[in-house]
């Protein structure tokens, strides 16, 4: 049995952060433009900016860490309903070697959160209270999350990384 190569054990990490952004997304827009045949990987995004971007990364060297980061910082700037910095994710890694890795980087609740914040004096839940207000609010995770997979895993600098975003910005 022939082992897959380690850039596409790492694209497919790419593949589930795309999807854990697209099925977090309010509207889920497909994607309008053909897909291309890579032997340096794969990149699949709602964005074509941010597709063109991951396959940029993978053509320089990079791994699929590296590339799912770009990939979320250019989803940020041109497909921004797909949830990205203001939100939160999971990631999956397969390293070469085998060993699987998870990253659970969802929002969370502020620090002055309690139990009993979404109930009313008789301990009855107030509807909708956790939904709409500034006590719905929670803090996000992904770049957070984002940063803590491209130290871990990732071979290129963040700076490098976001450079495509914020020209598309």
């Amino acid at each position: 049995m022939k082992i897959p190569s380690r850039k596409f054990i790492l694209s497919l990490c790419i593949f589930f952060i795309g999807l854990a952004l697209v099925a977090a997304s309010p509207t889920v827009q497909a994607a309008s433009f053909r897909a291309e045949k890579s032997t340096d990987g794969a990149v699949i995004a709602t964005s074509k900016y941010a597709t063109e971007a991951g396959m940029r990364v993978l053509r320089s060297g990079g791994n699929a860490v590296d590339a799912a980061v770009c990939v979320g910082y250019t989803m940020a700037v041109t497909h921004p309903v797909a949830g990205n910095l203001g939100g939160g994710g999971f990631a999956i890694i397969r390293t070469a070697d085998g060993k699987i890795y998870s990253l659970d980087f969802r929002e969370m609740a502020p620090g002055k959160s309690t139990r009993d914040m979404y109930l009313d004096s008789s301990g009855n839940v107030v509807p909708k209270l956790s939904l709409d207000g500034y006590l719905a609010a929670g803090v996000p995770g992904t770049v957070a999350g984002m940063s803590a997979m491209l130290e871990r895993f990732g071979t290129k600098k963040l700076s490098g990384l976001m450079q495509l975003a914020i020209q598309y910005a």
